[in-house]
C-alpha cells in the first residue's frame, strides 16, 4: 500500500443526437425535409446504439434524447447561432422559449442534477458523450475511425483520452484525438465543465460513421472492452 486513496469515480453516457424525431405538433415545419432529418444533419448515426449498448456495464446513469437536433440541438448552448435550424429559427420568440422550456431545459437540467449529487457525495464525475461524424464533409475526407475530444488543459480528460487512445490503437483503431472537432468547443461536456470545475471530466465520443454497419460489432466490442479496461 502506498497510502493513496483511491479516486471515487460515478461515470455518465449521454447521446445527445440520438434519433430524428420531430415532436408532433412541429412535424408540419419539416414536410418535405425527410432526406435531411435523415441524414448527419438530422442526427448522429449509431451513437446511440453505442451508448445504449455500452451503458448497462459501465455506466452509473445514462440520459438520452431521439429528437431531431434541427428541432432544438441539446449539445448547444442557449446563446449558440445555431440552436435552433432553419426549421425552427424562424418561430416567433415566445413559441422558441416554449420549446427551451419543454425539451432543452429538462434534459439538459436532469444530467446537471446528476453531476451535481454525485459531485456533493464526493465522487468524480466521469462523462463520455455518445457522437458520430459523417465520413466527408464539404468535399473533405475524416482520416479517423474515432475521435476523443476534450479540454487539453484538464489533466483527468487529457490522461484519460491518451489512455483511452492507445488501448484503441492496440485493438487495430485510428484514433485521433480533437478530431474532427475542438473538444473546447460550445457544447454539453463544455458547459458542464465550466458549471462544476475539477470534479468533472467529460469526453466526447466521435465514431466514423463509415464504420456502420459493417464494423459495428468490433468496434463496439473494442469500445467495451477498453472501457472497462479504464473503468
Amino acid at each position: 500500500m502506498n497510502g493513496v486513496t483511491p479516486v471515487r469515480e460515478r461515470w455518465l453516457f449521454t447521446c445527445e443526437h440520438g434519433g430524428q424525431t420531430v415532436p408532433h405538433d412541429y412535424a408540419h415545419l419539416f414536410q418535405g425535409a425527410e432526406a435531411v432529418l435523415a441524414s448527419h444533419r438530422g442526427w448522429d448515426a449509431g451513437a446511440l446504439q453505442a451508448c445504449e449498448l455500452l451503458a448497462p456495464p459501465l455506466a452509473d446513469a445514462v440520459f438520452t434524447i431521439t429528437t431531431t437536433r434541427l428541432f432544438i440541438d441539446i449539445n448547444r448552448s442557449l446563446r449558440h447561432p445555431r440552436l435552433f435550424s432553419e426549421y425552427t429559427r424562424g418561430l416567433p420568440t415566445p413559441e422558441r422559449a416554449t420549446i427551451i422550456a419543454s425539451w432543452w431545459r429538462p434534459w439538459r437540467d436532469a444530467v446537471a442534477q446528476k453531476v451535481d449529487r454525485w459531485i456533493a457525495a464526493g465522487y468524480l464525475v466521469r462523462h463520455v458523450s455518445f457522437h458520430s461524424f459523417t465520413p466527408e464533409l464539404d468535399g473533405r475526407l475524416r482520416k479517423a475511425d474515432i475521435g476523443l475530444l476534450y479540454d487539453p488543459a484538464r489533466v483527468p480528460e487529457h490522461e484519460f483520452c491518451a489512455r483511452w487512445q492507445s488501448l484503441l490503437a492496440e485493438r487495430g483503431w485510428h484514433v485521433r484525438r480533437n478530431y474532427p472537432y475542438r473538444g473546447t468547443s460550445d457544447g454539453h461536456t463544455s458547459a458542464l465543465r465550466a458549471r462544476f470545475g475539477a470534479r468533472y471530466a467529460g469526453i466526447e465520443l466521435e465514431l466514423n460513421q463509415a464504420l456502420l454497419p459493417g464494423k459495428t460489432e468490433s468496434l463496439h466490442d473494442g469500445l467495451a472492452v477498453t472501457l472497462a479496461q479504464l473503468r
